[in-house]
């Protein structure tokens, strides 16, 4: 790529790094092969992205301007090797720039061919994180991004989608950070979900089979008699089936006994009975 940088970009010499940024947006958004077709804007596109990669880092700007490197982002070493050919002798200024030339092709070369790695968040449900889900998301600069959110996956978790990134020799990395959204019902710890169950008092009282929406759907669960409002129940396998590490967690119900909205003569009666005959101490004392 032998044009300018900054022509390449539609920019001044004296731009600053916002004028760059701005200027490199706008053209990948009308150049991305991901909104248009056919080979001439592709090579648009990947010289855009290689000028960007130079001039939007300091130092390597620094060197362009100073002739230090090319428009490719390689050393400027022919007049150092045609000296060395004149003389007929490799000088040890020559051997710098053979130098120069390995580390290029071996080393920081490599670094500079790869495109760069490109940072994105994406805000998923609760539920979401906890059963997997297609998604897409809107990039910057254009175009979309389809990604699948697997089973398990946590806040602030980064997925890293090869060769989604910035377009080079070998194009880089998508890194996409997962934003999980609170539930009202829901909460987790590790790969358990725990939650409350309301329950009425003749089911606290008296026991029997209640049906629980876990994450993972409805489930029934059996109370013992004379349950306690706070009293905890696991249901094994019931939590988050964990993608990375193969592992199922548990549902932790926590009974909640919920008053009737009324309460009739007839069960105020009883329970005035109840007490005279069954007063005890729930554990204020």
């Amino acid at each position: 790529m032998a044009d300018d940088l900054y022509s390449m970009l539609g920019v001044s010499r004296t731009a600053s790094e916002d004028d760059i940024r701005r200027a490199y947006r706008r053209l990948a958004k009308e150049l991305h092969p991901d909104v248009n077709s056919g080979k001439q804007a592709e090579e648009q596109f990947k010289k855009v992205s290689a000028a960007n990669d130079i001039l939007s880092d300091p130092e390597r700007r620094r060197q362009y301007d100073r002739g230090e490197i090319n428009a490719n982002g390689e050393p400027a070493y022919a007049a150092r090797t045609s000296r060395g050919a004149r003389a007929g002798t490799r000088t040890p200024d020559d051997f710098g720039g053979f130098a120069d030339v390995f580390t290029d092709i071996f080393g920081t070369g490599r670094a500079h061919g790869r495109g760069q790695d490109v940072r994105y968040s994406l805000d998923v449900d609760f539920l979401e994180a906890v059963n997997g889900a297609k998604k897409r998301v809107t990039l910057p600069e254009g175009g979309v991004l389809d990604l699948t959110v697997p089973e398990g996956v946590q806040d602030g978790q980064v997925l890293r989608l090869k060769g989604k990134g910035g377009v080079g020799v070998e194009r880089g990395d998508a890194l996409v950070e997962i934003k999980v959204r609170p539930d009202p019902t829901f909460k987790r710890t590790g790969d358990d979900i725990a939650f409350e169950v309301p329950v009425t008092i003749d089911e606290a009282v008296l026991g029997g089979k209640i049906e629980v929406l876990t994450v993972q759907g409805r489930v029934q669960l059996t109370l013992p008699k004379v349950t306690s409002s706070g009293q905890v129940f696991r249901l094994k396998g019931k939590g988050v089936r964990n993608a990375s590490s193969s592992v199922t967690g548990d549902s932790l119900v926590t009974i909640r006994i919920v008053m009737p909205p009324a309460i009739d003569e007839s069960l105020s009666y009883f329970f005035s009975e109840w007490r005279q005959k069954h007063r005890y101490d729930p554990g204020r004392s």
